[in-house]
């Protein structure tokens, strides 16, 4: 079997037929002509295998879908609008009104905003089980396990070969969110997760040009999901994203290293400044979750986030950098800052981000691909002003 470089670069791409173009075209079409009666009532049946229109699916697109599951070591992959796309098509489909959802926290608040105010909606119940034991939180009606790997955004680890174990036991289905780790550094499936989420907006693209989503898992578990999920949801990714996918995730390995690199020299540098409370990174041996993540990461990733203590502190910081852009997403080759209680995280309940750490002092940081020495330096002068206004 070929290695992830290999895979990377060749999955799910081959010289065109029509043309022999290396590059997957871009199929631009709403619609494809099926050529007859009996053939369209067999593609429309699912009992021949084609194209009919873009919004089940589409070449460009089915190639990144097969790249992205040879990747993550999945039999298939549907590709969404967006990673919310993606993560609300998957929860409506597979759950119904008396179903429920436990969560294993902190999420991003996209996720967690679509679990209590639209899932609860169409009553199916949701439950946080970030610092309970599974066995007390999940009941007759648990459907689904779902966790962050690692979690947004204070990089906490679950074990999710514990998660898997203890979902399969039950019947539970498991869905580990892996945006953060790509299947460069965490390949889920291969820990017993059921199901992996991904918003290929961020570190599949790399470029900060795409929003993208999808999920990956058994061929029988996403036929309802593009069948349902896709088809009557519609949230479907276009053949030029698809495209612009395709081609970001060709170097993908390469960049992870690079991002993985920086994060660590960034964090170690945090981790010795005076202004700095905490810093969150897995690749740190005093953080909580590191003997977990140094079994299931083959790096620990590109995501920092610090702690400075005050709010005040986290503005004059983030208002002092000049290479780090205060943005949100992450994953792109230039590095990007936020302050996720007032950004990401803004519209969860108060309390929730509290006790899962997100607090008015909590800092963001993607580490893009710049020189490490360079974001250091960076770091250095806005944390200069970081006494002076907590003082002032």
């Amino acid at each position: 079997m070929a290695r992830l470089r290999t895979l990377a670069v060749h999955a799910g791409q081959h010289p065109d037929e029509a043309t022999g173009a290396l590059t997957t075209p871009i199929y631009q079409t709403s619609t494809f002509a099926y050529g007859g009666f009996d053939r369209g009532r067999r593609l429309f049946a699912g009992e021949e295998e084609g194209y009919v229109y873009t919004r089940v699916q589409n070449p460009t697109t089915r190639a990144f879908e097969a790249k992205l599951a040879a990747l993550e070591g999945g039999e298939a992959a549907v590709a969404f609008a967006s990673g919310m796309a993606a993560i609300a098509a998957l929860v409506l489909t597979l759950l119904r009104p008396g179903d429920e959802i436990v969560y294993l926290g902190p999420l991003y608040g996209g996720t967690e905003g679509l679990f209590y105010d639209l899932v609860r909606a169409y009553g199916i119940a949701v439950t946080d089980a970030t610092d309970r034991p599974l066995a007390e939180a999940v009941g007759p009606a648990t459907r689904m396990i779902y966790v962050e790997t690692p979690a947004n955004p204070t990089l906490r680890i679950h074990d999710l070969r514990e998660v898997a174990r203890f979902a399969r036991a039950r019947g539970i289905v498991s869905v580990a969110d892996n945006t953060f780790a790509t299947p460069v550094l965490t390949r889920p499936l291969a820990l017993g997760i059921d199901l992996v989420v991904h918003s290929a907006t961020k570190y599949l693209s790399g470029h900060g040009d795409v929003v993208a989503g999808a999920v990956v898992g058994p061929r029988e578990r996403l036929e309802p999901l593009r069948a349902e999920g896709l088809r009557h949801l519609g949230g479907v990714l276009s053949p030029f994203d698809a495209f612009l996918l395709l081609r970001g995730m060709k170097t993908l390995p390469l960049r992870m290293a690079a991002h993985a690199e920086g994060a660590m020299r960034v964090a170690r540098f945090l981790k010795e400044h005076p202004a700095v409370r905490r810093v969150f990174y897995p690749g740190l041996e005093d953080h909580p979750g590191h003997a977990i993540a140094a079994r299931q990461m083959d790096a620990f990733g590109g995501m920092v986030a610090l702690d400075l203590g005050s709010e005040a502190a986290a503005r004059a910081f983030l208002d002092g950098l000049t290479l780090f852009a205060q943005a949100v997403s992450l994953g792109d080759v230039d590095s990007l800052a936020t302050h996720p209680y007032s950004t990401t995280h803004q519209l969860v309940d108060e309390a929730v981000r509290r006790r899962q750490g997100v607090t008015p002092g909590l800092v963001r940081l993607s580490v893009g691909l710049e020189d490490p020495e360079d974001l250091i330096e960076d770091l250095a002068q806005a944390l200069a002003n970081v006494p002076r206004a907590v003082a002032g």
